[in-house]
C-alpha cells in the first residue's frame, strides 16, 4: 500500500508543470550550448586568431612534483568571455529589444501617490505619511480599464 502512495506522489511530482519545464529547458539549453560553442569555435575564434595564433595551453609552472597549467585555465577564461559576449549580443540584446517593443504600449498602474503635506511618494494604501507622519486620506481605487 505504501508503494502505491509513493508511486502516486512521484507521478504527481514528475507531471508538475515546473519539472517538465525545467527538463525541457535543460535539453534546449544543452542543444543551444553546442550551437554557441560551434559558432565561437568555428567563426569567432578564427577571427580573433587572424593576427596570430593565440594559445596559452603550453604555459605552466612546476613546483616540486606538481604542475600548474595556468595557460589552459587562461584559454578557458578567454573562451568563456567570448561565449558570454556572443550570447549577450546574439540573444540577450535582441530578446530585451523585443520585450521592450512589446511592452511599450502597456503602462502599469501607479503604485504610489504624493503626500499632500510634504509631497513625498507614499504607497497608495497608506493612511499616514512615512516622512512627515501626517494623516492622509485613503486613495480612491483606480477605475478598471477595459
Amino acid at each position: 500500500m505504501a508503494n502505491h502512495s509513493i508511486l502516486g506522489e512521484m507521478k504527481t511530482f514528475i507531471l508538475r508543470g515546473n519539472v517538465i519545464d525545467l527538463a525541457v529547458g535543460v535539453v534546449v539549453g544543452t542543444a543551444f550550448q553546442s550551437v554557441v560553442k560551434g559558432f565561437v569555435a568555428d567563426l569567432l575564434t578564427p577571427l580573433i586568431g587572424i593576427p596570430g595564433k593565440v594559445d596559452f595551453a603550453a604555459l605552466q609552472i612546476r613546483v616540486d612534483h606538481s604542475v600548474f597549467r595556468y595557460g589552459d585555465f587562461a584559454n578557458q577564461v578567454v573562451s568563456f568571455v567570448i561565449v558570454a559576449v556572443t550570447v549577450f549580443f546574439a540573444v540577450v540584446k535582441p530578446v530585451n529589444a523585443l520585450r521592450a517593443r512589446r511592452s511599450a504600449g502597456k503602462e502599469s498602474p501607479p503604485s504610489t501617490r504624493q503626500c499632500p503635506e510634504c509631497l513625498s511618494d507614499i504607497a497608495l494604501a497608506a493612511r499616514r505619511c512615512a516622512f512627515c507622519t501626517s494623516q492622509v486620506p485613503v486613495a480612491a481605487p483606480a477605475p478598471d480599464e477595459r
